[in-house]
């Protein structure tokens, strides 16, 4: 394996955040199980994709025929698969906001209809939430970008949402490593499969390699070069890159176990998936704390962090001390910085921002106890700071929110020096 390069090992890095906090194994156990039962609708709700959706009113508009086939891939769509693999953002791995992405296409008469997802704008992004839908050229929706993006599209890599065609995602991800994560080696078959759903039968397909550049592939001379403008079309991003999995795995940071499912069964055929259950454990055994030349023990009881080799008495006296010295007992400091400054306040805040909020409570409650009243400092700032971007969100989807200004626009990363807003992708 060539020697990587640092924005090699960013990128390998924030895939790795990704995985453990964007899809958990909990949102994945319940999709997967809904999708197996017949339930697409319910599969979408447990991987947070929001149905914007009515195949009664869509038969009536656009025929019986293309209602069928948008059913078929419905039952078949794998929402937490489509989450896994969604284009992401430095620095935090985050969902690309704003985005239509084209899943499907289907042709009705002279006209092309797509099964799109699409991301809400950065300051109503809370919660990382998708939302399903169907477009047409003459029907865009209230969504800041409607049109389906050229470059971040899925319609030719169906092996990346559709539970019929994952088995696939092994063939069409093959390729020797590159020092910077580019499938330089599958560039050419994937621009065929471009050119053929355009219905060309050859010619050039634009290439981006970061930033603003990008290189013209000559499919019918199969070589490379970047002289004149890049025509259209452009060769997917998802075609760009190596597979994040299968560059984390040939680096050795990520296991089988902690890969999606249907991952795992198609990078790795004969793969027995570990049994044991991988959603958020608790902390119930008791802490040691160093204490007066003591090893103290801290636990959870009834809900609440206690000095279990304090007694009542003892513990109101030093805290009155603690009042006129400054210096409370190391027991006491340890349930003080716990409330205040948590050691998981880090993981709290990673899982809010992947809109995993039912982890983020589990490891409060794993910390302070289920119902426990929190106390003032970070991690209460933290979660009444998500709530209240989950309103900024569901006021979106409703309509009635409004564009905040730059001062209420959510801080993603230094835009100093930039002709326009952009994202940094990471693919």
């Amino acid at each position: 394996m060539p020697h990587s390069t640092p924005n090699e090992d960013s990128r390998l890095t924030l895939w790795l955040r990704v995985r453990e906090f964007a899809v958990p194994p909990p949102m994945i156990e319940s999709a997967t199980a809904r999708r197996a039962a017949g339930d697409w609708a319910a599969a979408c709700a447990a991987a947070h994709v929001d149905v914007d959706l009515n195949l009664r009113h869509i038969a009536r508009l656009h025929g019986q025929e293309l209602a069928t086939h948008l059913r078929s891939d419905l039952r078949h769509l794998a929402p937490d698969l489509l989450r896994w693999h969604m284009p992401r953002i430095a620095p935090n791995g985050l969902i690309r906001p704003g985005l239509t992405l084209s899943l499907a296409r289907y042709r009705e008469r002279d006209n092309t209809v797509h099964l799109v997802a699409r991301t809400p704008p950065a300051w109503a992004d809370a919660g990382q939430r998708i939302s399903l839908a169907l477009w047409d050229s003459s029907r865009s929706g209230p969504h800041p970008h409607p049109h389906p993006n050229r470059r971040f599209r899925l319609d030719l890599h169906r092996h990346l949402w559709d539970a019929r065609r994952a088995g696939e995602l092994r063939t069409r991800s093959e390729t020797p490593p590159h020092a910077r994560g580019w499938a330089v080696d599958r560039w050419l078959a994937e621009a065929r499969l471009l050119l053929c759903a355009e219905g060309q039968d050859g010619g050039t397909v634009a290439v981006r390699v970061g930033g603003r550049r990008q290189v013209i592939l000559d499919v019918d001379a199969s070589r490379v070069g970047n002289e004149g403008p890049a025509p259209p079309p452009i060769l997917p991003d998802a075609a760009t890159w190596v597979l994040p999995d299968l560059a984390l795995l040939r680096a050795g940071l990520i296991e089988a176990d902690r890969l999606h499912p249907l991952v795992a069964t198609a990078l790795l055929p004969g793969h027995s998936p570990d049994a044991k259950p991988h959603g958020h454990q608790s902390e119930n055994e008791p802490r040691m704390v160093e204490c007066r030349g003591a090893q103290h023990r801290i636990a959870l009881v009834n809900g609440m962090l206690v000095a279990l080799d304090h007694d009542a008495t003892e513990i109101r006296r030093e805290k009155l001390l603690a009042e006129l010295t400054g210096t409370p007992l190391p027991c006491l400091r340890l349930i003080e910085e716990a409330h205040r400054s948590p050691e998981c306040l880090l993981d709290v805040r990673t899982r809010l921002e992947h809109g995993d909020a039912a982890g983020a409570q589990a490891t409060v409650d794993g910390l302070l106890g289920p119902g426990a009243r929190l106390p003032e400092g970070a991690l209460r700032d933290v979660l009444e700071k998500a709530a209240r971007r989950r309103i900024d969100h569901g006021l979106f989807r409703t309509g009635l929110g409004s564009v905040p200004g730059p001062t209420e626009r959510p801080d993603r990363r230094s835009r100093k020096g930039r002709a326009r807003p952009r994202h940094a992708t990471f693919r």
